[in-house]
């Protein structure tokens, strides 16, 4: 048996799931601020949140404060339930049932 088999590989890395934690206790997190509070750099952010988008999971939105372009990341309802449900996965493999 496969105890590994219902984890959700999107959010096998580290830095996913941090993303994810993020985004779940908040409506809108920008680009730098997810750099900043996960110490990722651009490049690496911005594959995992390409790889997250993707899924469905989050999205996101190009605007301009003043005249500063800010993305805005999101996640969707769909990135919600698999999130959980990934959570709920880890939390039997950790209890062994």
């Amino acid at each position: 048996m496969n105890l590994l088999q219902n984890f959700n590989k999107a959010f096998e890395s580290k830095a996913r799931l941090g993303i994810m934690s993020v985004l779940m206790v908040n409506d809108e997190v920008s680009f730098n601020m997810l750099k900043e509070l996960l110490s990722l750099t651009d490049g690496n952010l911005a594959t995992h949140l390409r790889a997250l988008e993707e899924a469905s999971y989050i999205s996101f939105k190009k605007e301009f404060i003043g005249r500063k372009p800010s993305t805005v990341y999101s996640v969707t309802d769909e990135g919600k339930q698999a999130f959980n449900e990934h959570l709920n996965e880890l939390e039997k493999f950790i209890k062994g049932s």
